[in-house]
């Protein structure tokens, strides 16, 4: 393994490669800075621009995106108590607080270092787990992969939002959509309506493009239409001679750094948790190992290191099931999944074997990015604190503009652009009705394995019923089963 990566440092450090990392760290902070963004609307603008990068480029120029807009969530949330991303939802307790006595950069340069420690500890658990993942993955058939997928689905339907019925819905629509087109199999139309364009199926960039960026753009707009409110804001005064973040105060919140950073790499493994709860577990860890709990909530250090190294930990983590078994670990994951699959890599079991190399150069770029976003993150505190003041009657419109060149250049086809439009409303609805986004994307980016899986596992043992009899596949049918009756039984009061 030592060697593998000495050989993915090899081929990832070039200055073509530093410099979109470098890149990407910075669009991330940006997209992450501003509320109703994030670094998912970066990711989804991004993805078809990399069409024409490297692959090991494109990936880690996104996997930078990732890492960046993960810290640049915590800067409104600390100045301005907005989170960038729902993942800071947790650091407002003691950032904003801390800001408005008077350590607004202190506050921002604890949050930037907590995120870069909880993210390098779980790129090395990525580093050292991915490769024996695989190794027991490959031993899987399609009746384990079956069940494996059908409990992920029922993970993501049941954690991701607040209803089980809704997850299930949007997850069987995000299915429905994937089958659209060429019968994998035997060639035949799939409710094409005899539109050839559909022929090739729904396009991800478009389903991507239109539900996330353009669905939250058109969001925004509506509630700026409704509620039209000052766009002026206001930070904080206070005293520069008195911002620096000492290496004492630092290694004091070691113990919860750790811990904070084990919490959300475990979440990470796990389909359909993400970064919000890890942010939250956390931060609940630490008020609970503390002796002075009582400072809690009241600006202090030691909650913004837990909440943020918790909710960073989970971006290397994501890409262990992504990587092993081609099963994402969030949203984030399935987009990197999109772009793996444009760059012709297949996420898997064998993406080890077959991609052995772009694997570990990009683990070998996400070591680099972390010390890049430390250096980014630290010289442009007073940058990014100006990002805040840009109005969005001047941000969404650009965003649109993005949008629209992002699904066009790739296939330079109206159609596509016409079918984000039409999934912008599919987002806009979604978000209204509290649908799960993560479910709808999980749905359509596993659906055809699904369908794959299904399929050979009737041709090889012609009944399904081989899911319960397998001792390989029987412990994730359990699983599910027992989640679901868990869930159903909670509804009515029963546990």
């Amino acid at each position: 393994m030592a060697e593998q990566l000495i050989a993915g440092f090899s081929a990832a450090f070039t200055l073509y490669n530093m410099a979109f990392i470098m890149l990407g760290i910075v669009l991330g902070i940006v997209f992450g800075a501003l509320p109703g963004l994030s670094s998912i609307t970066g990711l989804t603008i991004m993805i078809p621009i990399t069409f024409y990068f490297e692959p090991v480029t494109a990936i880690a120029f996104l996997v930078a995106i990732t890492k960046g807009g993960t810290s640049g969530g915590a800067i409104p949330a600390i100045l301005i108590n907005t989170p960038g991303s729902s993942e800071a939802v947790a650091t407002t307790r003691d950032g904003y607080p801390l800001a408005q006595r008077g350590y607004p950069i202190k506050s921002l340069r604890m949050a930037l270092y907590s995120s870069v420690f909880g993210d390098t500890l779980s790129d090395v658990c990525l580093i050292l787990l991915a490769a024996p993942m695989a190794i027991i993955a490959l031993q899987f058939g399609p009746a384990e992969i079956t069940a494996l997928i059908i409990l992920a689905f029922t993970m993501i339907a049941s954690l991701s939002g607040q209803s089980l019925t809704k997850g299930l819905i949007v997850t069987t629509l995000g299915m429905f959509c994937a089958t659209l087109g060429l019968d994998p199999e035997n060639g035949t139309p799939r409710m094409t309506f005899g539109v050839i364009d559909l022929y090739d199926g729904i396009s991800l960039n478009a389903v991507t493009i239109g539900v996330l960026a353009l669905g939250s753009v058109a969001s925004q707009m509506v509630d700026i239409w409704r509620y039209p409110t000052s766009e002026h804001v206001s930070f904080p005064k206070y005293d520069k001679t008195k911002q620096a973040l000492k290496f004492s105060e630092f290694r004091a919140c070691l113990k919860t750094l750790a811990r904070s950073a084990y919490i959300g790499t475990f979440v990470g493994m796990l389909p359909g948790l993400g970064v919000t709860l890890a942010g939250f577990l956390g931060y609940a860890g630490a008020k609970r190992a503390s002796k002075t709990p009582e400072k809690f909530g009241k600006g202090h250090l030691e909650g913004i290191a837990a909440s943020e190294a918790a909710n960073s930990a989970v971006c290397g983590a994501n890409l262990i099931p992504t990587i092993a078994l081609g099963i994402p670990g969030n949203l984030a994951a399935a987009l990197l999944i999109g772009a793996f699959m444009i760059h012709g890599i297949t996420p898997g079991p064998f993406m080890m074997q077959k991609s052995g190399t772009m694997i570990y150069a990009l683990f070998a770029s996400m070591l680099m990015a972390n010390a890049v976003h430390a250096l980014i993150g630290r010289w442009g505190s007073p940058i990014w604190v100006q990002v805040l003041k840009a109005p969005k009657g001047i941000i969404l419109p650009a965003v649109i503009v993005l949008c629209v060149i992002g699904v066009y250049l790739p296939a330079s086809s109206l159609f596509e652009v016409g079918l984000m439009f039409l999934f912008m409303g599919v987002g806009y609805i979604m978000r209204k009705l509290s649908f799960s986004l993560v479910s709808f994307f999980m749905g359509f980016l596993l659906g055809p394995m699904l369908e794959h899986s299904i399929r050979q596992t009737l041709e090889l043992y012609h009944t399904i019923s081989v899911l319960f009899t397998r001792p390989t596949a029987l412990p994730f049918m359990l699983i599910t089963i027992f989640m679901i009756w868990r869930i159903a039984f909670k509804k009515k009061g029963k546990i």
